[in-house]
């Protein structure tokens, strides 16, 4: 397999073709961002990290039969994934009020809810990634009734498998967000799952050791993901 043409740069990704139309090759770059890309800086390693952890945490998802995009880790920063037609959805599961959940109902941070909530959003950095319901979804076409039915399914079945693994890690995973594609016929969990687009917390002085590091200036962004990756097995 060899890696071509750059078909997308994202805040912290690259993806390429390769000579296989069913792959293609996601690349993590060291870039750290915020706000909307108005908060930007250089990380010397975080593409390494991240792309670690990504292939740690996809590998423990696929053992528990969720269908995922990662097939291997070919570098330090690269991986081979499958080539999904991408849904402009975001799904995100919180499972401790944070972020903008605090901010729109006016709810403490920290607040550990009695069951998860979920939410869609559009994928859009223009107008900020709007929250989005599932009419939204169908009335523009964006997924099939079946696929949001999917969507919904999938996420919790990840928050099954990734709750307990960090817990058991001393950490606690206050949220999350996910992206999902077709492959062929089958709907797919795409994207990444890093340190990026997850909040994660200490179980016992609820320390931030994830993107709320950069976002805050609480310290040493680095040092938080080596932290996470540490607790969870992966060799950094």
């Amino acid at each position: 397999m060899s890696r071509g043409e750059m078909l997308y740069e994202g805040k912290g990704k690259q993806v390429f073709a390769t000579d296989d139309p069913d792959t293609l090759v996601l690349a993590f770059k060291d870039t750290a961002t915020a706000f909307d890309g108005t908060k930007t800086s250089e990380l010397a390693g975080k593409g390494r990290i991240n792309n670690r952890i990504n292939d740690h945490l996809m590998g423990r998802l696929a053992d528990r039969g969720i269908p995922v995009h990662h097939l291997r880790r070919l570098s330090e920063t690269e991986s081979e994934v499958r080539r999904l037609d991408m849904l402009p959805v975001e799904a995100v599961v919180r499972n401790v009020v944070a972020g903008s959940l605090a901010r729109r109902l006016g709810m403490a941070e920290g607040t550990v809810l009695d069951r998860p909530v979920f939410e869609f959003f559009y994928k859009s950095d223009e107008l900020g990634d709007p929250l989005i319901n599932r009419f939204h979804i169908l009335a523009f076409g964006w997924a099939t009734e079946a696929e949001v039915a999917r969507m919904e399914e999938l996420s919790f079945r990840v928050n099954d498998v990734l709750y307990a693994l960090f817990e058991a890690g001393g950490m606690r995973l206050v949220d999350y967000k996910l992206e999902f594609g077709r492959f062929h016929d089958e709907l797919v969990l795409g994207d990444e799952f890093t340190p990026d687009g997850c909040r994660l917390w200490d179980l016992e002085t609820g320390e931030k050791l994830d993107k709320d590091r950069f976002r805050r200036d609480l310290g040493d962004v680095l040092e938080g993901y080596r932290e996470i990756g540490r607790r969870l097995g992966v060799e950094l």
